[in-house]
């Protein structure tokens, strides 16, 4: 028996986001994550998207939202596939957003990035060797990207912007996501340099767990230009101190609360009053 091809397209669809698919990822999680076990992984309950990566890998996100959510709240881990520590993170986090909910819808995308995770060994960029956090369409991204990857980091294959902005389908996912999502604030977790950087009209918490605000400034093409600066989009970028490591699980909850109550004490405010004086409370 022959199907057309957009049948047996939506097959493997629907395999992959059932218990089999489900059971596969999670052993890939457990062989290739730091401080992920099978259980962690299932309790996260990922669901696959409609994307692929360059080497047609499924890209899974989780969404945790109460009935009434005053905030939309996007984390995205391993946009970086050698930043093996976030997406750990970002797996720790989902079991802490479903076992103490607050009024907030969150999106997880964990791996953004699963060519460049599962490459042996795990590499920065995607399977096309782009920096996907070079890739996100900033104004004159055509002119500065390459000016910044030739002259300030000397062509540095790690930091590839790409042909065009949104050449890649993980970052075209992404900004897919935040056109449908349109998050109040996104998170974006990588590693390894043990600081805290702001980018968005919000103003900046001063420090989660350990980590404490080191603003160190805006590329073409990052996540947290395009997002932070140019759409008002708070982005909170987490670079943990090891990539290779995750911090304690102490240390994972004391982040997880102290962003939770900067969410509560300053971005609630923020978003009302860009909603125009709308109390949240």
């Amino acid at each position: 028996m022959h199907f057309p091809r957009f049948l047996l397209a939506l097959l493997t669809t629907l395999v992959m986001a059932g218990p089999v698919g489900a059971s596969a990822l999670c052993d890939d999680f457990y062989a290739r994550l730091p401080n992920v076990s099978r259980a962690l992984c299932e309790s996260a309950q990922l669901q696959a998207s409609v994307a692929r990566s360059v080497k047609g890998r499924t890209i899974y996100t989780r969404d945790v939202a109460p009935g009434a959510a005053r905030l939309r709240v996007l984390v995205v881990g391993a946009m970086h596939g050698d930043e093996l520590s976030s997406a750990s993170v970002a797996l720790h986090w989902i079991r802490l957003a479903q076992d103490a909910p607050m009024q907030t819808h969150w999106r997880f995308i964990p791996v953004l990035n699963p060519d460049g995770l599962f490459s042996r060994p795990a590499r920065r960029v995607n399977a096309n060797g782009v920096d996907l956090n070079r890739n996100f369409p900033t104004p004159n991204w055509a002119r500065e990207s390459v000016l910044y990857w030739e002259k300030r980091v000397r062509k540095d294959p790690r930091r590839w912007p790409g042909k065009q902005a949104l050449s890649e389908p993980e970052s075209k996912f992404l900004f897919d996501e935040m056109q449908r999502f349109q998050p109040d604030l996104i998170v974006s977790i990588h590693a390894p340099y043990g600081v805290l950087d702001f980018d968005g009209p919000a103003p900046a918490p001063s420090r989660l767990g350990r980590l404490y605000l080191d603003q160190v400034g805006v590329f073409p093409g990052s996540l947290g230009n395009y997002a932070g600066v140019h759409r008002g989009m708070p982005v909170v970028t987490i670079e943990l101190a090891n990539a290779q490591r995750t911090p304690t699980d102490a240390e994972t909850v004391r982040m997880w609360r102290d962003l939770q109550r900067w969410m509560d004490k300053t971005l609630q405010q923020t978003v009302a009053a860009r909603a125009g004086g709308r109390t949240l409370r």
